[in-house]
Formats: C-alpha cells, sequence, structure tokens
C-alpha cells in the first residue's frame, strides 16, 4: 500500500531553512506528480507544492521564492526547501501523491 513519511520539521527559528524530506513506498514514485500540502492551526489545508515527475516545480504565491520543491527517483524521495522562515508558515506539513497525504510533520516557527 502507499505510504508517505515525511521527516524532519520541528522548532525553527524565523529565518531559518529547514528541509523537510518524505519518502514513499508502495507505488511507482518516478510515474507520479507529488505535492507538499499544510494545515496552520485551525484553518484548512493550503496547497504548498507540487512537483512533476521530471523536475518541474509549482508553487503557492505564498510561498514562492522561499521555498523549493525537488525529489530523488531513486531514493523515492520528494524534499521541500524551506528558506526565510515566517511565523505564518507554523502548520502540520504533509506530502501528497494524489488524494493520499502522509502522517504529517509539525514545523513551529518562533523566537
Amino acid at each position: 500500500q502507499v505510504q508517505l513519511v515525511e521527516l524532519g520539521g520541528g522548532l525553527v527559528r524565523p529565518g531559518g531553512s529547514p528541509r523537510l524530506p518524505c519518502a514513499a513506498s508502495g507505488f511507482t514514485f518516478g510515474s507520479f506528480t507529488m505535492t507538499w500540502v499544510r494545515q496552520a492551526p485551525g484553518k484548512g489545508l493550503e496547497w504548498v507544492s507540487s512537483i512533476t515527475p521530471w523536475g518541474d516545480g509549482t508553487y503557492a504565491d505564498s510561498v514562492k521564492g522561499r521555498f523549493t520543491i525537488s525529489r530523488d527517483n531513486a531514493k523515492k524521495t520528494v524534499y521541500l526547501q524551506m528558506n526565510n522562515l515566517k511565523p505564518e508558515d507554523t502548520g502540520m506539513y504533509y506530502c501528497a501523491k494524489v488524494s493520499i497525504k502522509g502522517q504529517g510533520i509539525q514545523v513551529t516557527v518562533s523566537s
């Protein structure tokens, strides 16, 4: 079955630059667009970024220029490099394949 496991996260100071990996298994990873979504406290899911099988990334306006999505098809892993984090980036971050999400990882941006 499809498994998506997000790693990293935790407490980060404003301006920090963590990278979130997501390890995938149970499907042909290199054939699917992968997506990161997030959910801020008390709010709904927000699309953050997606990457096509051949590596083209797209971004929400709220993160464009600060976040970079990438993938390693050999390692079946998708990454979200987050730079210049702001308090409003706080939330649960999930990687997703179509409608299936991982368990998520908490990112808290605070000084």
